[in-house]
């Protein structure tokens, strides 16, 4: 199947970079559209008043995290255009919203790995787009 539009989620880990390069490999080599997505997960913007952090103020340093690693990747793609979205809400549920309007038909993302009581509290990304999404999705292991 060739692939004329593909979604890469990423975050600011090890494992997403990898997911993002593999990504970008794979277009480079279909000639697809490239979009790259970083959520911005407002559950993790809860600041920290003891320490004079306001909410507000933990969702500015993710907006500045998501958007540094973003503009870090557009530029491995060696200039070619690339669509960047940067929501803020639930990771899982806004990739395949996102991947859904942009009609994209194909969603790479990376894993952490885990298994056994680790993956069962941390809860997965990746297993949530897998199950949830019309779109085909290529997820890539860190290992």
């Amino acid at each position: 199947m060739a692939y004329s539009k593909i979604l890469i989620a990423v975050d600011s880990s090890e494992f997403s970079m990898l997911a993002a390069k593999k990504g970008l490999e794979l277009a480079h080599q279909t000639g697809a559209k490239v979009a790259l997505i970083y959520v911005i997960d407002e559950s993790k913007a809860v600041g920290n008043v003891n320490a004079g952090i306001l909410p507000q103020t933990a969702l500015l340093i993710l907006k500045k995290e998501a958007e540094q690693t973003l503009d870090e990747l557009a530029k491995m793609y060696n200039g070619h255009e690339i669509l960047k979205f940067m929501p803020e809400g639930h990771p899982a549920k806004d990739i395949i919203k996102t991947a859904e309007t942009w009609e994209a038909d194909l969603i790479v993302m990376g894993t952490h790995g885990r298994t056994g009581l680790a993956h069962l509290f941390v809860g997965s990304v990746a297993e949530h787009v897998i199950h949830h999404s019309k779109i085909p999705v290529m997820i890539v292991p860190l290992k």
